[in-house]
């Protein structure tokens, strides 16, 4: 093994969704297949991915999967579960993304063309709120990808939006694009905003055109929490993918953190400046001291890492649940805790990657984490192309689903997915049925939850994310 790249992690010592916006072509020289299906879906590459999971070449501790905070209340009814839809907007391209700011009755649909529309109750206004399709660039996976409100938003109008950028300064030339963590400041009344009022926070080069991630969202104390994909293509290689500590595989990002923020979920505090401790008085923005990497070799930013994907985040009370999108044989759910590894490219899910047997640790001895739900691309029962990620329902509009994660696969297929969080992980997951007359349509791409809990399902019936098929609709009981 490479001594210095095994040295760097060793010092770090801690543990779309659509065809054409999910097009992975392989790298130069690479024995990947194209990728076809799904926020940066792959197909199998030839190997069959071999359950590792007591495997450990390391000498190490094996994989774990970590346990949600304990909660009283209800339990979900899983078995014959069904949900209706109750349809409340459409005519976009292709909604991504929900806002729904604290303090207020506001709701808004996220667009990945670069606009953001206000729902009112006979669906979306006739203007955008928001208008960035200027700056916004589009093809593969590409886009206006995320937005989150402050949770101080009904006094501060302040919004963070995650989107796709030409290259800008620093982005080598050979680059796709640069990503973009941008800060609007609105007025929290208006009906329309003006888009001339923003401010960069971070900008990240990114080699390749997909495996962008995009979600943004503040955790309970206040901090951004926004995750990045592994750089583009096909098995975290080629362009702009660095090299790690395991040497059977190659590639890289999602298991270095020193050289970049690829294959990540940073953590960041928008309210500061100046990085940690204002030590550095150039970063519009500051860094929680206790983030896992702060004094350790690595990048401050850095909150968990080892993730391919990561497509749509969401929080419930503490725990932060990531979905992460696989390559060609597994998807998987996440329970993200601070300094995990989540195994890629290691591990696809719970699944050595194109090796038959793996290791379940870090050469320090850090065991990998296991998702807490994963699924298979082999067709027949709970299997799909590429996760979408959702919200744990607590709302009284779905009483026999409280208490569980709602989540779906790319293809929709008329159902969504859910697991029971107050289960012993790793969770069964259970089909849930969409009836009635309101179907759910063909792609899902996102979900959303409103100040009342109410969960919403952001559909498209298109692959190449334009048109008008995309829809919204509120998850009720059947």
């Amino acid at each position: 093994m490479d001594r210095l790249r095994r040295r760097r992690f060793l010092r770090a010592g801690v543990a779309a969704g659509f065809a054409s916006f999910a097009g992975c072509s392989a790298p130069s020289g690479s024995d990947e297949t194209t990728e076809t299906d799904g926020p940066g879906a792959g197909t199998d590459e030839g190997g069959t991915a071999t359950d590792g999971s007591t495997t450990d070449e390391t000498g190490g501790a094996g994989t774990r999967v970590p346990k949600p905070t304990e909660t009283d209340g209800p339990r979900p009814e899983l078995a014959d579960s069904r949900v209706a839809l109750d349809p409340v907007a459409s005519g976009f391209a292709a909604p991504l993304d929900f806002v729904a700011p604290a303090g207020t009755d506001r709701r808004s649909v996220v667009d990945r063309d670069g606009r953001i529309w206000e729902l009112t109750d006979e669906g979306r206004r006739e203007r955008p709120f928001l208008d960035i399709s200027d700056r916004v660039v589009l093809g593969s996976e590409r886009g206006l990808l995320g937005v989150a409100a402050h949770p101080d938003f009904a006094d501060n109008g302040r919004l963070y939006v995650r989107y796709s950028a030409a290259p800008r300064a620093g982005t080598p030339g050979n680059y796709s694009h640069t990503a973009v963590l941008a800060e609007f400041t609105v007025d929290p009344d208006a009906r329309t905003a003006a888009a001339d009022r923003e401010r960069t926070v971070l900008e990240v080069p990114q080699p390749q055109g997909n495996h962008n991630a995009g979600a943004v969202a503040f955790g309970p104390n206040g901090y951004l929490y926004v995750p990045f994909g592994d750089g583009g293509a096909a098995n975290d290689v080629g362009t702009g993918h660095v090299g790690d500590w395991y040497d059977a595989v190659d590639g890289g990002n999602g298991q270095d953190v020193t050289e970049n923020l690829l294959g990540s979920v940073l953590r960041i505090d928008v309210d500061g400046r100046g990085g940690v401790d204002g030590a550095d008085g150039d970063k519009p923005y500051a860094i929680p001291s206790d983030n896992p990497l702060v004094g350790r070799e690595g990048l401050d930013e850095q909150y968990a890492w080892g993730f391919r994907n990561p497509w749509r985040l969401s929080f419930f009370g503490e725990d932060l649940y990531v979905a992460d999108v696989g390559q060609g044989a597994w998807e998987e759910l996440n329970l993200v805790e601070r300094g995990g590894n989540y195994g890629w490219n290691v591990r696809e899910g719970a699944h050595c990657f194109r090796r038959d047997s793996c290791p379940t640790a870090t050469p320090d001895g850090t065991p990998l984490v296991d998702p807490v739900a994963e699924y298979s691309h082999d067709e027949g029962g709970i299997s799909g192309v590429s996760i979408i990620g959702g919200f744990v329902v607590n709302a009284e509009t779905l009483p026999d689903l409280r208490g569980a994660y709602v989540f779906a696969d790319y293809l929709a297929r008329g159902r969504l997915f859910a697991v029971d969080t107050g289960a012993r992980p790793p969770w069964d997951i259970a089909p849930v049925s969409v009836v009635g007359d309101a179907d759910l349509g063909q792609y899902v791409l996102g979900f959303g939850r409103d100040q009342d809990g109410d969960l919403y399902v952001l559909t498209t019936g298109r692959t190449g994310g334009e048109g008008d098929s995309g829809r919204v609709a509120r998850l009720v009981a059947p």
